[in-house]
C-alpha cells in the first residue's frame, strides 16, 4: 500500500514537494542502515556501495531513457550541473543563450555570468500565451547557441513542450538544455523524444531524495565537447589506479565528477527512485493530475484565483492560488502555523501534493486556505 510507505506527522499537510519532500519510509531505513554499517564497520564493504552507486546510474539512466548509462553523472545540485555545462560550452564572442522570464535564479543567473565571454542573455517573455513553444522557436537567431528552459516553471507550473522545442533546436544546431527538477519524479520526461543535449535535476524535489545530490545527463555527442573545468581523482578513466601518473579524463559523464561521491545521498536516492520506478512515472503523473485537479476545482469554487496553470497538458504537480484583497503573506502564515507545509511563490500559495498525498490531506487545507482570517 502507498500509505504504508510513508510515515508524516499526522497533524501534517504536506503540500510542498517543489521545494523540498519528505522521504519515504524505505529511504529513511536504507540511511539508517547505512549510517549503522559506516559506524560499526567504516568503508569495510565499499564494494558494495559501489553497486549501489552504480544500480542508482541504471535508475536514473531509465527515468530519462538516456541511450547509455555512461550519459548519466551524478553532481551536488541543479546548479552545478548547470555551470558545469555553461563553463564548459564552446562560446565564442557575440553567441547569445535564450531563456524565458520565468525561469527559476539557478536558470538565469548562471548564464548572466557568462557576460565576461561576451555571451548574451536573451529573455522570452511565456507569461499566458497560447503556444510558449512557438515564442521561443520564433526567438532563436542566428547568434542563438543554447536554449535553456525550465521542463515546468516553479512559479506558474508551466509545463513545457519539450519535443516541439528540441525540434527545433536540433534542425537549427542549437543545443537545448533542461532543468528538470520540476519534473522529474512526477512528470514523464524522455530525452530522446525531445532531443535534449543536457537534462539537470535535483533529487530532493519531486524523486523523494536528500539534497546534494543531483542528476545530469549529457547526450553522448557533447562528452567531449564541454570542456573540464574541475578535476580530481574520480574524473580519471584508469578509477583506483592511484599510482599512475599519466591519465585521461573518463570516457563517459563521470569526468564531470571530480571528486569523492555522496555515498549516504547515493542510497537514500537509490531507494527512492526505487518505490517511483515501480510505481511508474505515467502513473504517478496521473495520480499527481488527479489531485491539481481537485484542488483547482475547490479553490475555484471557493472564490479563489488561480494563479498557475489549470490546462491538464499545461501543468504538473504544482497549484497557485491566492484571494483577492487578502494578504498572501498573512495566509501563508497562518497555513504554516496549522500545519500546511506550503510555499510563497509567484504571488501566490503555491501547493504541490505528490502522488501518496491523501485526500483527506487536500480536504484540511483547503478548509485552512478557505477560512476567514482574524482581523
Amino acid at each position: 500500500m502507498t500509505q504504508d510507505e510513508f510515515n508524516l506527522a499526522d497533524d501534517l499537510c504536506y503540500l510542498n514537494h517543489a521545494a523540498v519532500s519528505p522521504w519515504p519510509v524505505r529511504t529513511v531505513e536504507a540511511v539508517q542502515r547505512f549510517a549503522a554499517e559506516n559506524g560499526r564497520l567504516g568503508s569495510r564493504h565499499y564494494e558494495r556501495w559501489l553497486h549501489t552507486e552504480q544500480a542508482l546510474r541504471i535508475q536514473l539512466q531509465t527515468l530519462v531513457n538516456a541511450v547509455d548509462v555512461q550519459e548519466i553523472a551524478l553532481l551536488k545540485s541543479t546548479s552545478e550541473a548547470l555551470s558545469v555545462i555553461a563553463w564548459g560550452f564552446p562560446w565564442q564572442a557575440g553567441d547569445e543563450v535564450l531563456i524565458s522570464n520565468q525561469e527559476f535564479p539557478s536558470n538565469r543567473i548562471v548564464w548572466e555570468s557568462l557576460h565576461s565571454l561576451g555571451v548574451r542573455v536573451r529573455t522570452v517573455n511565456i507569461d499566458r500565451v497560447r503556444e510558449p513553444e512557438q515564442r521561443v522557436i520564433e526567438a532563436m537567431k542566428p547568434a542563438t547557441r543554447l536554449v535553456a528552459l525550465s521542463s515546468v516553471q516553479y512559479a506558474s507550473g508551466l509545463a513545457l513542450d519539450l519535443v516541439t522545442i528540441g525540434k527545433a533546436c536540433r534542425q537549427q544546431g542549437v543545443a537545448f538544455c533542461v532543468d528538470a527538477i520540476q519534473s522529474l519524479g512526477v512528470k514523464p520526461l524522455d530525452v530522446q523524444a525531445c532531443q535534449a543535449d543536457f537534462v539537470v535535476g535535483d533529487g530532493h524535489k519531486w524523486m523523494l531524495g536528500p539534497e546534494g545530490l543531483a542528476l545530469f545527463y549529457c547526450r553522448s555527442d557533447w562528452l567531449e565537447r564541454l570542456a573540464l573545468k574541475q578535476y580530481g581523482w574520480h574524473m580519471v578513466e584508469a578509477l583506483g589506479d592511484y599510482d599512475r601518473r599519466d591519465w585521461q579524463p573518463a570516457a563517459g559523464a563521470r569526468r564531470f565528477e571530480c571528486g569523492s561521491p555522496n555515498m549516504l545521498g547515493i542510497h537514500a536516492l537509490h531507494a527512492s527512485l526505487g518505490l517511483l520506478l515501480e510505481t511508474g512515472i505515467p502513473a504517478i503523473f496521473d495520480m499527481v493530475s488527479a489531485k491539481v485537479q481537485y484542488l483547482i476545482d475547490n479553490i475555484k469554487n471557493s472564490g479563489g484565483i488561480i494563479l498557475s496553470e489549470t490546462a491538464p497538458d499545461r501543468r504538473a504537480g504544482i497549484v497557485t492560488f491566492r484571494y483577492a484583497q487578502e494578504d498572501i503573506e498573512a495566509r501563508y502564515r497562518y497555513l504554516q502555523e496549522n500545519g500546511v507545509v506550503c510555499a510563497l511563490r509567484g504571488g501566490g500559495i503555491r501547493f504541490s501534493p505528490h502522488f501518496y498525498t491523501p485526500e483527506s490531506v487536500l480536504e484540511r487545507a483547503l478548509h485552512l486556505a478557505h477560512k476567514p482570517l482574524n482581523r
